[in-house]
C-alpha cells in the first residue's frame, strides 16, 4: 500500500480549508519546518538550462558533506527517484528483501519493476538476499543499526541499499565514506534536513559504474538550477547545519515531553519525527487535524502516529493546545 504522509489535500477536504493552506500545519511528512534560508539566486538559475560546471560543483560539495572517500555520487530529483530507478538497474535474480516496516516505496517500486520482494522484521532474515533495503535511520520507529553492524551484514548479501533520507542529524551513522565497491550502495535525501522538499534534490552513492549507468537513466538534466545553487550553498554551510541539529534535539525533548501529557507512549522516531502509541491513531489524529494540525498514522497500525516538529513558537502553542487543552 503506497501511503504516505504530505496528504494535506484530503486532509483539507475533510475538514476545512478556512482560508488556505497556510492555517495548517502539517507535521505529517518528517520535513524540517525551519528551512534552510535560500536567499536570492541568480536569474540563470531559473532561466537556464543547467550547466555540467554548476552540476560538478554540487556534486563536489555533497561528496565532502556526507564524507565520502571515494566511489560515485549522482544527484537525482530526490532519494525517490533512485528508489525507482535503481530496480531497473540492477541485474541478476530479481529476488528482494526490505527490513520493514519502513517507507513503503521500497517494496512497491521493487515490485513494480518486477523483482519478488519479502519484507522482513529483523536484520539477520536480510542474509542472502540477492539485494537488501534497510533504511538507516528506519521511517517510521527510527530504529538505526551502526555502521558495523551493516559493513557485517553487506557481506552476506548480493547487495545492499542503505536509505539514509534521516541521516544528516547522525553522521556518525553513514555508510557513505565505505561506497566504492559495487555490493552498495547510499541513498541521501536533501529536502527533508533542509525543509526544501519541494526541490527535489537527494542523491544516490555507489560504485562509480552503477552510478554512471544511473546518471544515464536519469537524463541529462535530473536537477534544475535552483536545486543545484541551493544544494551547493546549503551542503557548505557547516554553521547552519550544526545550529540546526541542536535545535532538533531540543526539540525532540520538548515534543516527547508534550506527547506525555497527552497520555501518549513513545516509540522511537528520530530528529525529524516522533513517533507515539496512542489508544486510537484515527481518533488522536482527528483530533489534531480538527486544530488544522496534519499528522500521519498507518494503515498497518491502528495505534501508532507519527508527528515532524513544529517550527515556531506559535505552531507548538497550536500543537501544546490540541494535544493537552492548554498551552505549554
Amino acid at each position: 500500500m503506497r501511503d504516505h504522509g504530505g496528504n494535506l489535500d484530503w486532509a483539507m477536504a475533510e475538514y476545512g480549508r478556512t482560508g488556505g493552506q497556510g492555517e495548517w500545519v502539517d507535521l505529517s511528512t518528517g520535513i524540517n519546518r525551519v528551512p534552510y534560508p535560500v536567499g536570492t539566486l541568480p536569474p540563470a538559475a531559473y532561466t537556464d538550462l543547467p550547466t555540467g560546471a554548476s552540476m560538478a560543483a554540487l556534486l563536489a560539495v555533497a561528496r565532502q558533506s556526507y564524507g565520502m572517500t571515494g566511489g560515485g555520487i549522482a544527484a537525482l530529483a530526490g532519494a525517490q527517484a533512485a528508489i525507482q530507478m535503481l530496480p531497473m538497474l540492477l541485474d541478476g535474480p530479481r529476488k528482494a528483501r526490505v527490513l520493514s516496516p519502513t517507507y513503503n516505496e521500497h517494496a512497491a517500486c521493487l515490485r513494480q519493476a518486477g523483482w519478488q520482494v519479502e519484507e522482513v522484521r529483523h536484520l539477520h532474515d536480510l542474509e542472502g538476499a540477492r539485494l537488501a533495503v534497510v533504511v538507516n535511520p528506519n521511517n517510521p520507529d527510527g530504529q538505526c543499526h551502526s555502521p558495523e553492524v551493516l559493513m557485517a551484514l553487506r557481506g552476506r548479501v548480493g547487495t545492499l541499499v542503505v536509505d539514509e533520507s534521516f541521516a544528516d542529524p547522525r553522521p556518525d551513522l553513514s555508510l557513505a565514506g565505505q561506497v566504492g565497491e559495487e555490493d552498495l550502495f547510499v541513498l541521501r535525501s536533501f529536502g527533508k534536513f533542509y525543509g526544501l522538499a519541494g526541490l527535489r534534490l537527494g542523491f544516490a552513492l555507489g560504485a562509480e559504474a552503477r552510478i554512471a549507468r544511473l546518471r544515464e537513466m536519469a537524463g541529462p538534466w535530473p536537477v534544475c538550477g535552483a536545486g543545484l545553487a541551493i544544494g551547493t550553498r546549503a551542503l557548505a554551510d557547516r554553521d547552519w547545519q550544526s545550529t540546526t541539529i541542536a535545535r532538533l534535539v531540543q526539540d525532540m525533548g520538548r515534543m516527547d515531553a508534550l506527547a506525555a501529557q497527552a497520555g501518549w507512549d513513545l516509540m522511537g522516531g528520530t530528529e525529524l519525527f516522533r513517533l507515539y502509541a496512542t489508544p486510537d491513531a484515527v481518533r488522536a489524529q482527528s483530533r489534531l487535524a480538527r486544530a488544522h494540525i496534519w499528522s500521519r498514522i498507518f494503515p498497518w497500525h491502528p495505534r501508532w502516529i507519527r508527528l515532524g516538529l513544529p517550527g515556531n513558537e506559535t505552531e507548538w502553542a497550536r500543537l501544546a493546545h490540541a494535544l493537552t487543552g492548554k498551552a505549554e
